[in-house]
């Protein structure tokens, strides 16, 4: 045999064996495995895209090696997103126990939201008579400044230091009113949709 049928030959039996192999021999030393959505256990010298979303085994040179799933900022934002349906969804179904058991007709949703209501709307008629005193206080002490000013005369220190805790108080009073008032809307919100949804359960 020559030299250069040798080296035919040889030439040969590589590109067979490169072609049996079909990857660098680097590569085909390194195994993943990986179960699908089904169980099934998967060998491969690729890890595919879903091998990458799982937890997988990286296998090289006899050692073997767990990888952590890869996780895209989608699947991770749809696996918050399913983990948030199924907590509202519990606490629903909580509320709904909870709201059957606590009422047995809507009638006593009525008296409920009527007792709640008393409590709030006695602390807004109690602000808006502290509201009355506090601007009529505020009102005196602003025609006292006036004249001071009508006489070109400077408010004294007291004065001015009363004046401006009455704005501030009727501004705080003004604020809670406010959020009784907000309190009040809420409630009613509150029982109007828990009287829809006990008829929904109910059917009464």
């Amino acid at each position: 045999m020559t030299d250069q049928t040798t080296r035919h030959t040889t030439s040969l039996i590589s590109l067979i064996a490169g072609l049996s192999l079909g990857l660098p021999a680097s590569a085909a030393d390194k195994m993943y495995e990986w179960r699908d959505d089904n169980g099934t256990r998967h060998m491969e010298s690729t890890c595919p895209p879903e091998c990458s979303r799982k937890d997988h085994y990286e296998i090289e040179k006899g050692r073997k090696k767990l990888i952590k799933a890869t996780i895209s900022s989608a699947d991770r934002h749809a696996k918050e997103q399913e983990r948030l349906d199924a907590q509202l969804a519990h606490e629903q179904k909580l509320r709904d126990k909870a709201l059957v058991n606590t009422y047995s007709n809507e009638k006593e949703i009525d008296l409920a939201r009527n007792r709640n209501l008393q409590q709030v709307e006695a602390r807004i008629n109690s602000i808006n008579s502290q509201l009355k005193i506090a601007d009529s206080n505020l009102a005196g002490l602003k025609k006292e400044a006036d004249g001071y000013n009508a006489a070109s005369k400077k408010i004294p220190a007291s004065l001015q230091e009363d004046l401006d805790e009455s704005q501030a108080r009727l501004a705080k009073l003004q604020q809670d009113l406010e959020k009784a008032r907000a309190e009040k809307a809420a409630l009613d919100a509150r029982y109007d949709a828990d009287k829809a949804r006990y008829k929904e359960l109910t059917g009464k």
